[in-house]
């Protein structure tokens, strides 16, 4: 089988999410299962250098968006039995973030269309055509209604992954001509149109063969109009070929025996260096060297989507408590700062790193006991699955992903993975903690038995890679 994986971003090139990380850890165990997988990128110059370098010329053409003829350069590089191909445009991808822009629409058309048109002049027409999020989900249309009259194309089939609904590629329907060179056919006919415009990720889903999300709660939600973002009625009528694939983490990169970024190693038979990564952590952010205090983590976006509000509407309390907390993220300006207030206001108990520092984040899911995670939605999440991997028990609301791979401790059976909340407010969340907190002070034997169980859980890609496999033998039977 022959597949293209269509990706915005891409683990170690560029990422600002989970897309990326699933970007450059899916299409490497595929390939190890025998699947010749390439992987098709935009060229963001702000790649680092070292891959830049390593990139390969293959060839250059004209893409017509609508009435502009832009230039298209394919690069390549091959790395860990992949083959990477790079969209090279400067006027779209020369830009110091990978989105946000008033462009976006343009950037992602000429990008799909790039990507279709690249097929046959680098002779490698897929079986399967994986496209993610809205950054891709034309091509799907695209395939069947501007491109059908190639016949080599015909026999494509196309896999959606939706990694977040929320962003959909909501635009006004004169796009359809000015970016794609069509008429108003299958806008007037609702296949691409959505409200008043068309929507790239509508369209994908009524397009492609498979559609799946990242986690099979999610899967369920995006069907309800609480967390469809007005795509709800659409999954639902296209049901049948929507199913939800955990997201896996990196196990070599997330190794508790061999992470390069920790101060000292540790494995489920060995637990002693986790002690010795608490202390390290302490000492880094200037708090007091004690065990027998619960340290508490947090490696996230400051944003209200991930529940921090609830944090803050608590903080006083908890602080009150013989608790430690360490924080490390950027977002919302009023958040930080709220953050930073507290941080001055509890220094011994409190530190708040308003930066991204990928060594710190480590440290934190090595060094803390707890990691704090209340998101109002996840379509899947990673922290707590690298927390688990690290002996960290989650507290987390049980929404999407968060649902599938925590299993909030039971006090009767003494079992679980970490600690949940279902209802999604302040007094839930706090009470949540405080029982995360009474276990760690009073039952240390139940607690190291919740690591053990935490560690050993598999979110290895080696075995969810089998199920992406799976699906898309689905979409080729069809």
């Amino acid at each position: 089988m022959k597949v293209l994986f269509a990706s915005a971003e891409c683990a170690p090139f560029f990422k600002t999410g989970g897309l990326g990380d699933v970007a450059g850890a899916l299409p490497k165990e595929l390939a190890k299962k025998g699947i010749e997988i390439s992987v098709v990128l935009p060229y963001f110059t702000k790649m680092p250098d070292t891959y830049k370098e390593q990139c390969e010329d293959v060839v250059d053409f004209y893409v017509d968006v609508g009435w502009r003829h832009q230039y298209c350069g394919i690069k390549r590089l091959i790395r860990q039995g992949v083959t990477y191909y790079f969209i090279d445009n400067l006027y779209y991808f020369d830009r110091d973030k990978l989105y946000g822009y008033y462009d976006d629409g343009e950037r992602f058309a000429f990008f799909s269309l790039a990507i279709i048109e690249m097929l046959e002049k680098i002779d490698f027409i897929p079986d399967v055509m994986h496209v993610n999020d809205f950054h891709t989900a034309m091509i799907p249309f695209l395939l069947k209604e501007k491109y059908q009259w190639i016949k080599m194309y015909r026999s494509i089939k196309t896999v959606l992954t939706i990694h977040n609904i929320e962003f959909q590629g909501a635009y006004s329907e004169d796009l359809l001509p000015d970016l794609f060179g069509m008429g108003f056919e299958r806008f007037n006919d609702g296949a691409a149109r959505f409200r008043d415009g068309i929507n790239y990720l509508k369209a994908g889903i009524m397009y492609a063969d498979q559609v799946n999300t990242v986690s099979p709660t999610y899967a369920k939600e995006i069907k309800t109009p609480e967390f469809g973002f007005g795509l709800d009625g659409i999954l639902r009528l296209e049901q049948g070929k929507l199913s939800g694939i955990l997201n896996g983490i990196d196990y070599d990169s997330n190794d508790p025996e061999t992470d390069k970024l920790i101060p000292a190693h540790f494995s489920v038979k060995e637990l002693s260096g986790k002690e010795r990564n608490k202390q390290a952590l302490q000492r880094k952010m200037n708090l007091q060297v004690k065990s027998d205090v619960p340290l508490i983590g947090i490696v996230s976006r400051l944003t209200f989507q991930k529940g921090f509000h609830l944090i803050l509407d608590e903080l006083v309390h908890l602080l009150e408590k013989d608790v430690q907390l360490v924080l490390l993220g950027t977002g919302d300006t009023g958040i930080e700062n709220s953050f930073r207030y507290f941080a001055s206001r509890y220094p011994d108990k409190f530190s708040a790193n308003i930066t991204f520092d990928v060594a710190l984040a480590q440290l934190i899911y090595a060094g803390a006991d707890l990691f704090l995670m209340p998101s109002a939605t996840e379509p899947c999440g990673l922290s707590q699955m690298i927390a688990m991997r690290y002996g960290t028990l989650p507290i987390v609301h049980e929404i999407g992903g968060l649902k599938d791979t925590v299993k909030p401790y039971n006090p009767i059976t003494k079992t679980g993975t970490g600690f949940g909340f279902s209802e999604f407010n302040s007094y839930y969340l706090m009470y949540s903690t405080l029982n995360a907190i009474d276990l760690y002070w009073n039952d240390q034997q139940t607690w190291k038995q919740l690591m053990k169980t935490a560690m050993e859980k598999d979110f290895s890609w080696e075995k969810l890679s089998q199920l992406y496999l799976d699906l898309y033998k689905k979409a080729s039977a069809i």
